[in-house]
């Protein structure tokens, strides 16, 4: 999970300054301090249930989140009004894929989060119920008894979600499960199509 945070804020780095929030350092520095107070208060799996620490989580997704979601607004818009810093084939398709991918991690964190109440909901077995059901759950003969998933599971989701634009091996059961998948493939197929489309225009 840390180690995704720092490839989120990687990203967010390498973007061009024009497509980030102002300052362009706030929003990384912002998230890597959240993250050492993560660290420091479960340096281990969570298990441990606080309200606090879940709070402070879910403080930095929607950091990741808000700064990645107002870059693909920047990045649009400058698509739509021609600006330089876009007009460029290599520069765009890394601003893009930059995007993308970290909407692939922040989605992975969302599913990861709220699932069964979280890591440490899931841990104590607090809802019998998931809200998505992976293929180790459908067939329990092909994992061992005490499978569950992990933050890496939710990472591998969001990608073929994002990729395929619908839902691959790993089915959505509840309605908040559901609308997240639909929000994230909706901005995955934007994204993919208008820079895709953008590049093959620069390059003819």
């Amino acid at each position: 999970m840390a180690v995704a945070v720092l490839v989120a804020i990687g990203l967010q780095i390498a973007l061009p300054s024009d497509l980030g929030m102002q300052p362009h350092w706030l929003m990384p520095v912002l998230e890597g301090l959240i993250l050492v107070a993560l660290v420091v208060a479960n340096p281990g799996r969570i298990v441990r249930r606080s309200q606090a620490l879940r709070i402070v989580t879910l403080m930095l997704v929607a950091a990741i989140s808000i700064a990645n979601a107002w870059s693909l607004v920047l990045l649009l818009n400058a698509l739509l009004e021609g600006k330089h810093s876009v007009g460029q084939a290599g520069p765009l398709l890394l601003s893009g894929a930059s995007i993308w991918g970290t909407n692939v991690i922040v989605f992975g964190f969302w599913y990861w989060e709220f699932d069964r109440g979280g890591p440490a909901g899931r841990a104590a077995g607090l809802r019998p119920h998931p809200d998505l059901m992976f293929p180790q759950q459908v067939n329990p003969d092909m994992a061992s008894h005490d499978w569950e998933p992990e933050f890496f599971d939710y990472l591998y989701t969001s990608f073929t979600n994002a990729a395929a634009f619908s839902p691959t091996d790993t089915m959505p059961l509840s309605r908040w499960a559901k609308m997240l998948f639909l929000v994230q493939s909706g901005i995955s197929l934007v994204t993919a199509a208008i820079v895709v489309a953008r590049v093959a225009n620069i390059l003819h």
